[in-house]
């Protein structure tokens, strides 16, 4: 028999049979009757993506918050919710942040979303989400459309590890600065690419990390005209300084690739068995490590020991 308090309403996690372990770290205590702010996902260009549990949060919640209020009320439109909106960007979080903050503890559900994609991935909304979980007020997840996943997904390129970056820097030398910054990195990455600077970001990242490097450029995803364009970095900077640039970019960049271990010597072969047998390994012992420490077979290290004037 279902009581009346045992109805979960549109949002809310499912139950679980099994109480917290007492060696789980303890979140903050909610306090009753406040209310709770659900991250939604919304479409990255096909508007089927929004899921049904996301537009009856959309349209239950208080009020609804994203960047641009005026795409968001484009969405909304769409699906004939009318739940206020206002604007939380960059300029304003200090100010709104506390304001939504005595919203939420007040007992109002709210939700966050970005202009396109999942909320705080280049999109505001960090010290909103932060300052909920410092004072004990329940963040839920409405899952969808993620441009990095969804990139990482077709590009054809290794999707983990990866490292993204959002969007590059405007200007060339804080650019540069982040790329080379980057430089060091062995797996995949990610990154927004401005419409409006395609060449210059594309050229900027072959220099900074390498022109040969593998790549994935994508435009419109999930769209009718989604587009994929591979190469190497600097085969993408010339196809794009003759390109007719459309829509939003991302940019997948496969790992370097690897540098081949230089063949092992004879004197490398002595010098792998002495380091061995100097750390009180036997002969026998030390040839054994010797071979698998440079990735030949024992056969092998003894031909080149063989080979070495001081064996």
């Amino acid at each position: 028999m279902k009581t009346r308090g045992s109805r979960r309403a549109a949002g809310d996690p499912e139950p679980t049979s099994s109480p917290p372990s007492d060696r789980e770290p303890r979140a903050p205590i909610r306090v009753t009757g406040g209310g709770r702010l659900f991250v939604v996902a919304t479409p990255i260009g096909n508007l089927g993506d929004l899921s049904p549990r996301s537009r009856d949060v959309l349209a239950s919640v208080r009020l609804v918050l994203a960047e641009d209020t005026r795409r968001l009320r484009k969405l909304l439109n769409h699906f004939a919710i009318h739940t206020p909106t206002r604007a939380l960007h960059e300029h304003n979080e200090a100010r709104e942040v506390p304001r939504l903050l005595a919203d939420l503890a007040g007992g109002a559900d709210l939700a966050l979303v970005s202009d396109a994609g999942t909320p705080l991935l280049a999109d505001p909304g960090y010290r909103l989400v932060r300052g909920c979980r410092e004072q004990g007020i329940p963040v839920l997840a409405l899952a969808g459309p993620s441009a990095v996943s969804a990139a990482l997904s077709v590009s054809g390129l290794p999707p983990v590890p990866f490292t993204f970056a959002g969007f590059l820097p405007p200007k060339a030398a804080a650019r540069d600065q982040v790329l080379d910054r980057m430089a060091p990195l062995t797996h995949t990455l990610v990154v927004f690419v401005s419409p409006h600077r395609l060449q210059q970001e594309l050229q900027a990242c072959a220099s900074s990390l390498g022109p040969t490097r593998e790549a994935a450029l994508l435009a419109e995803l999930t769209k009718v005209h989604e587009r994929c364009v591979r190469g190497s970095l600097a085969e993408l900077a010339v196809w794009a300084a003759g390109a007719e640039v459309r829509g939003e970019y991302t940019l997948v960049i496969g790992p370097p690739a690897a540098v081949a271990a230089p063949a092992p010597t004879p004197e490398t072969a002595r010098a792998a068995v002495d380091g061995a047998m100097a750390h009180g390994l036997d002969l026998a012992a030390a040839r054994r490590e010797a071979a698998r420490s440079l990735g030949i077979s024992r056969k092998s290290l003894y031909n080149l020991l063989m080979q070495d004037p001081l064996a």
